[in-house]
């Protein structure tokens, strides 16, 4: 038995939950016969990359909290590679028109250089998605559910299309039925796959929030798009503690080729 196939195994029996699967790795669990891991392995439908294989990224065993042990996936795994290439767009589930619209514009110029992360949630990451799409670009959908799971159910024909055209991946194996505190995990694997993090519509008590934390945790880039200051915008707290502030492409461009000062944050 290989340790690669002892840790897909335990990746499966423990629906990719990091924690159980590291507390059967160093207490050293008793374990059933060969032959019922391999039969364990053969149900699993999804190729994966484990932590440790060679083309596992260095950059996500470096800087995210918890790298996940087993990545499952659907698509070009390469496209998670290298994190110079990637950029985050995350957000509301319920955005306003003008963040829908700002996020559509921007990912439709950026997509032309960069490939486009985010969760497949409903509002801005399914914006996201659906506008790297439309303009041919590639895009990684980090799931919170099972890499056969697709949640919400009203983006299946989005994620059967980001199979077939980029890359769908989740740390959680099988038809894994998301649970809520699965996405805050998954934002970290997120953030880990990218250069930089664009928020552009979120409220300031909301998920994006520990989006935000996860970014400056891992010293990457923080990018905000600035809201009316009626509106009680996160993206508006976090440019006044020093967030990029993004108007337009050429500001994402900056950003990512380093033309722009990193701000010291005070939150």
């Amino acid at each position: 038995m290989t340790e690669r196939n002892l840790l897909i195994y335990l990746s499966l029996i423990n629906q990719g939950d990091y924690d159980k699967i590291y507390s059967t790795l160093v207490r050293r669990e008793e374990l059933p016969s060969e032959e019922i891991i391999l039969e364990t392995l053969r149900q699993n439908k999804a190729p994966c990359i484990t932590i440790l294989d060679e083309d596992y990224p260095e950059y996500l065993r470096q800087k995210v909290c918890k790298p996940p042990m087993v990545l499952y996936y659907y698509g070009d795994i390469s496209l998670i590679k290298d994190e110079e290439k990637n950029i985050a767009f995350i957000g509301s589930r319920k955005p306003t028109d003008y963040g829908n619209m700002m996020t559509a514009k921007l990912v439709s110029k950026v997509c032309k250089r960069y490939h486009i992360v985010s969760g497949l949630a409903k509002g801005i990451d399914s914006c996201a998605h659906a506008a790297c799409v439309n303009k041919l670009g590639k895009t990684i959908a980090v799931l919170g559910s099972g890499i056969d799971f697709c949640y919400p159910e009203r983006n299946k024909k989005l994620y059967e299309i980001i199979k077939k055209t980029g890359l769908v991946i989740s740390e959680y194996p099988g038809e894994t039925i998301p649970s809520p505190e699965n996405f805050p995990k998954r934002n970290r694997i997120i953030v880990g796959l990218s250069k930089a993090v664009v928020i552009t519509d979120a409220l300031k008590r909301s998920g994006t929030q520990i989006s935000a934390a996860y970014t400056l945790q891992s010293g990457k880039d923080l990018c905000c798009v600035p809201h009316l200051a009626t509106r009680n915008s996160l993206c508006n707290h976090l440019i006044q503690q020093g967030a990029f502030l993004i108007e337009n492409e050429n500001d994402i461009y900056d950003v990512m080729d380093g033309k722009r000062e990193t701000s010291v944050f005070h939150i």
